[in-house]
């Protein structure tokens, strides 16, 4: 098959086969990126020998850059600023002795039981200390996790991947450099790359978000923006940091990084309008990856089992429990919580895109690297994603599910409302409202409920609030609507801008 029908394939079985199963998995909460790597599997030589993608691939070599790029940014324009400055000592505990010593313990274990070079072994251990954001977002979404708990994992999930990434880069160099044959670097070489890495690809990514936002607010101001391409203005800017950076030398992860907090700390509007597309957008390039990992490299990590990578795997996979478990007292956690945040640290993509820079890089023994690391993610995916599973099967009550919300003003006909609670005729009306339509039904005299929907950033932030509205929170809308009782001969219009 021509390969670029096989990539187009692919897209399209991603999006189909995500779609369809969306419902299913929530409610089950089985991983997302099992179902996927079973579908990759279920192609590649292994299956029916639709698709074979290898190192080699120029498609995998796009998808990890393009991929590692959206999950640093969607990472960072995720961030919730106002949350970070009032848990900064959770975030610092997380991020800090909570990211930084299980990475160092694993890439001990690597170097001493698998006979390593320290520099691989510090990217190895880098690697897999990263907690994977595709893997915790079922949990993250489910009204089952509790608050803090939700927060020191979503803070984890959304931050240790940028504080991981400058030591992968930094022993990438050291390995490089001391490949048989390899030019020792000299001390200005070391510096271009310190300084590209800490000062050029922050500088760059910061000045593409800043510049695209005063852009976009001129342009919204004057002439207005169509909500839904600004969720796609903020793909563009990841992308444009990341170009800008590389261009000029410096670090397009870190850039993509720093124009999502940029995005976070500026303009929580546009961050809304990631969330409700350019999420999910950047979501289906993630699973994609995996669907092209499974096809065939991502198993590879089976052909490597052995007493000792058992042992690491297993010490990459707890290191992490018994260091976070005592890091954690006194930051607001009670025990239970405490458990729940150490026990959830799936590893995932964020491991596997890592663990392919220095395959890509042609540095030695990086293969022999990433199929130590596929094992380990793939352990993951079944302890981790199984343990998910069963919580959240465990701690979500019968009928309960996560309800996305669209933007503007909605009115939701009979066959939707039935969802709150509302089982009588509303009529006809469409889904989407403009303002001049809901006067008219004000005039009208029809009963009508606002429900203020917004997300809990923008509602914080913003100080004009709907008159009359109740509030309902858009984590849990259902359960939200019931405990309200609202009424079920009214037309529900949900403000979510």
């Amino acid at each position: 098959m021509d390969p670029f029908v096989t990539i187009v394939a692919l897209i399209g079985l991603v999006i189909i086969v995500a779609s369809l199963l969306s419902g299913a998995i929530e409610r089950t909460g089985v991983p997302l990126v099992a179902v996927f790597l079973a579908l990759g599997a279920a192609l590649g030589p292994w299956g029916l020998g639709l698709v074979a993608i290898g190192f080699e691939s120029p498609e995998l070599r796009s998808l990890a850059v393009l991929a590692l790029v959206l999950v640093l940014f969607s990472d960072a324009v995720t961030i919730d600023t106002a949350e970070v400055r009032s848990r900064a000592r959770l975030a610092w505990r997380v991020l800090g002795p909570g990211t930084l010593i299980p990475a160092a313990l694993i890439g001990t274990a690597a170097w001493l039981l698998l006979d390593i070079h320290p520099a691989a072994a510090a990217i190895l251990g880098a690697a897999l200390a990263s907690t994977d954001p595709v893997l915790l977002r079922t949990m993250l979404r489910s009204p089952a996790l509790p608050p803090l708990p939700r927060i020191a994992l979503r803070l984890e999930s959304g931050m240790n991947d940028v504080a991981l990434l400058p030591v992968v880069v930094i022993s990438m160099l050291v390995l490089a450099a001391s490949a048989p044959g390899a030019a020792e670097l000299s001390s200005k070489e070391v510096g271009q790359h310190l300084m590209g890495l800490f000062l050029l690809g922050p500088a760059l990514g910061a000045t593409v978000g800043y510049v695209g936002i005063v852009l976009l607010g001129h342009v919204r101001g004057r002439v207005g923006v169509r909500r839904d391409y600004e969720s796609m203005y903020a793909i563009g800017l990841a992308f444009t940091g990341y170009a800008a950076a590389e261009a000029v030398g410096g670090s397009g992860f870190v850039a993509a990084f720093a124009a999502g907090f940029m995005v976070a700390s500026q303009d929580v509007e546009l961050c809304d309008c990631f969330l409700e597309y350019g999420e999910a957008t950047a979501e289906m390039l993630l699973l994609l990856t995996f669907v092209a990992l499974g096809t065939s490299l991502i198993w590879s990590g089976l052909t490597v089992i052995s007493v000792t990578t058992v042992i690491f795997a297993v010490i990459a996979l707890f290191i992490r429990t018994i260091v976070l478990y005592p890091v954690l007292r006194n930051v607001g956690l009670d025990q239970r919580e405490r458990k729940l945040v150490a026990l959830f640290g799936p590893r995932g993509l964020s491991t596997l895109l890592f663990m392919l820079l220095p395959v890509f890089a042609g540095l030695p023994g990086a293969e022999s690297l990433f199929t130590i690391a596929c094992l380990v993610t793939l352990l993951s995916v079944i302890i981790h994603g199984g343990g998910m599973a069963i919580f959240l099967r465990a701690n979500t009550p019968p009928g309960t599910r996560v309800i996305a919300t669209a933007t503007g003003l909605t009115a939701k006909p009979a066959t939707r409302n039935a969802e709150l609670g509302a089982g009588a005729p509303a009529g006809q009306l469409p889904e989407r409202m403009e303002l001049s339509e809901f006067r008219t039904l004000l005039e009208r005299k029809e009963p009508v409920i606002v429900v203020d929907a917004r997300t809990e950033r923008s509602y914080r932030t913003d100080p004009r609030q709907p008159i009359g509205a109740i509030r309902l929170s858009p984590d849990d809308p259902v359960r939200a609507a019931t405990e309200q009782r609202l009424s079920q001969h009214s037309t529900l219009v949900v403000y979510c801008a």
